[in-house]
């Protein structure tokens, strides 16, 4: 039997549903930070990562075979090594379309009906009646640039609303929620039809700063652009010009190029803009849900078969 090792605290009901998926392995986690990282270099199965920990678990002799990631971006890892001791990545994708797509709608809506607006007048105790720029999500068309899980619930969600949803996938394969899919050479003829541009894009060698100059002057004048993917994705000097000359007409943010957002940054006083700190993927279900994915890969890892689930292919990183 092998040694599971979870970087972080789990609940009592967490460690059960570990333990019952793979009875006879051992199992520790971060409640015990001292015995957990005295430990690591026996561990088999890896539920989180550690960068401080890399020489630890990559060694040579590593016996590490798999590794459950608590997130579904993975470009910080170091994937190459991995690929050269034989380590199967697993990710979180799955856990996240239900918050992150609530998340783009709270954007979507607050800026189309000038909420966060109000919000701010609310703030200031200014009443600041105005009907300038108040618009309306249904009937729209919106483009959502990687039509994964995320992507494909928020185009279930766009449908309530009467929009016509376009997607971006790098397979071109269709989804039943997307009227229309394109490959990413037509991203630029894609933007020009959308009034709402949502980037849900992971950050690769192909989509690094995807969203420059001349995708924003490809968009429909006055669209909205919502990046809740990663943060390289954007060129965010094109993006800051784009609002400023108003060829974007609103942004919400959740992703940036560096994390913190500098003070001085001219983000953050736009009023055209929301800002959040990448706090889209964020629920109070996140480690149910994440559990239950590596639980059902843990059953079949324990009998002697590879993880069926979220496998990440290490070459084309997600």
């Amino acid at each position: 039997m092998g040694t599971i090792i979870a970087v972080r605290p789990l609940e009592e009901r967490f460690r059960k549903q570990i333990q019952d998926a793979a009875p006879g392995w051992e199992l520790i986690d971060g409640s015990d930070k001292e015995k957990m990282l005295a430990r690591l270099p026996d561990a088999e199965v890896l539920l989180g990562w550690k960068s401080s920990s890399a020489d630890i678990l990559l060694r040579q002799d590593s016996s590490l075979k798999w590794i459950q990631n608590w997130s579904a971006g993975v470009e910080h890892m170091p994937l190459q090594r991995f690929k050269e001791l034989g380590i199967t990545l697993t990710n979180a994708s799955g856990v996240h379309p239900f918050p992150i797509s609530e998340h783009i709608f709270a954007m979507l809506l607050s800026l189309t009906r000038r909420v966060h607006t109000a919000i701010r007048n609310q703030a200031a105790h200014t009443w600041g009646v105005s009907e300038e720029g108040m618009g309306e999500a249904h009937g729209r068309t919106i483009g959502i640039l990687g039509v994964g899980a995320i992507g494909s619930e928020t185009a279930r969600l766009a449908k309530a609303f009467q929009m016509t949803v376009l997607g971006l996938r790098h397979s071109g394969k269709p989804d039943p929620w997307v009227d229309r899919m394109y490959e990413p050479s037509g991203l630029n003829e894609l933007l020009a039809e959308c009034d709402y541009v949502v980037n849900c894009l992971p950050h690769t060698k192909d989509t690094d700063k995807i969203m420059g100059e001349a995708q924003f002057a490809a968009m429909k004048r006055g669209a909205c652009y919502i990046n809740i993917g990663r943060g390289a994705t954007t060129d965010t000097a094109a993006l800051v010009a784009a609002l400023q000359n108003g060829t974007v007409g609103a942004a919400g943010l959740d992703v940036f190029e560096e994390e913190p957002l500098p003070q001085d940054h001219p983000l953050w006083d736009m009023e055209q803009v929301i800002l959040t700190p990448h706090i889209s993927g964020a629920s109070a279900s996140y480690t149910e849900r994440l559990v239950s994915i590596f639980t059902e890969n843990l059953r079949l890892y324990v009998q002697g078969q590879a993880p069926g689930l979220n496998v990440v292919d290490l070459e084309k990183q997600y």
